[in-house]
């Protein structure tokens, strides 16, 4: 076990990272086609795919997440992941041709390094080049290269976000595992000591400024190895945004751009139809996915390091 996403079998991660540039993306590969959902709850996302993982929309599976920076632009790199699943001979059966299902978002970096470059295409190819089965690299990795935090008073006061991933086993043998991108406006906050772990310094450089209600940008995917239903995804997904708001003060303002994935990586036949026995599933892989996505939040900033000279948290 590496206390991260890699843990659910057949979840693959790769990076492409630009530390000149502070920016890059992350995929999150399924090796085999992952029932797929999504909560928005940011009012200002940047995301592609989103509206085909709704519960009464066609397709279910999903053979690929990306996590990008880049705003918008980044979302290109979604591109060369379906170019590189098409290589593979995966994706949706149309008939004429397989169209790999790469659902992504966006965080905003633009103004940290260089706003010119941004992940593209190629970048997402070469993530899925080295995605690997292994312990996730954290902190300035991915799409977490460019990431900040505390950026209320200004870049001058921010610190450094990142990437970070976790894993949680429940009682019955179902793993949970979360990967999460931090590049929130507000501050992080430990869930369980309540005290400030990485946010807008103080000018005097003792401390933290008290935090304001303006917004913040958090992305994740969620992945457990329970067999659910399109439905069953979403609704972890939206439970898993209570790890947001957990972990980051304020959480899901106009400003945001939060959103949250989820994939089930289960048998697709063996999810059980007796409703009270499948939504006691649900309610604790839910609530798993959001104790597990404050954590992740939390070692996200921990694996942080300065980057163009902003300061980051110590382990």
């Amino acid at each position: 076990m590496h206390d991260d996403i890699t843990d659910i079998p057949g979840i693959r991660v790769g990076h492409y990272t630009n530390l000149e540039a502070a920016t890059g993306c992350t995929v999150i590969l399924c090796d085999t086609p992952a029932i797929g959902g999504v909560d928005v709850r940011g009012g200002a996302p940047a995301t592609r795919e989103t509206d085909l993982l709704s519960s009464h929309n066609l397709v279910e599976e999903v053979n690929a997440i990306v996590l990008t920076g880049g705003s918008a632009y980044g979302l290109d790199s979604a591109s060369g992941v379906m170019r590189y699943l098409e290589e593979q001979g995966q994706g949706y059966d149309t008939g004429v041709a397989r169209v790999p299902i790469v659902p992504a978002a966006a965080i905003f970096d633009l103004g940290f390094g260089s706003h010119k470059i941004r992940p593209d295409a190629e970048a997402g190819y070469q993530a899925c080049q080295q995605a690997t089965a292994e312990a996730v690299m954290q902190g300035n990795v991915g799409a977490g290269t460019g990431a900040t935090v505390g950026k209320m008073a200004g870049p001058t006061l921010m610190m450094k976000g990142g990437l970070g991933s976790a894993s949680t086993l429940l009682s019955d043998g179902t793993l949970v595992g979360v990967l999460v991108v931090v590049n929130a406006l507000g501050d992080i906050i430990d869930p369980h000591t309540r005290q400030i772990v990485a946010g807008t310094r103080n000018p005097s450089g003792q401390g933290f400024l008290a935090a304001s209600s303006i917004g913040n940008t958090t992305i994740a995917v969620v992945a457990t190895t329970a067999s659910l239903s399109k439905h069953q995804v979403n609704k972890i997904a939206q439970m898993a945004h209570d790890g947001i708001a957990q972990a980051i003060h304020p959480a899901h303002t106009m400003f945001d751009g939060d959103a949250i994935f989820g994939l089930a990586m289960g048998p697709k036949l063996q999810h059980t139809t007796n409703s009270t026995i499948a939504a006691t599933q649900v309610s604790a892989i839910g609530s798993a996915a959001a104790t597990t996505l404050a954590r992740a939040i939390i070692k996200a900033v921990q694996y942080a390091t300065e980057l163009h000279g902003i300061p980051a948290a110590s382990l």
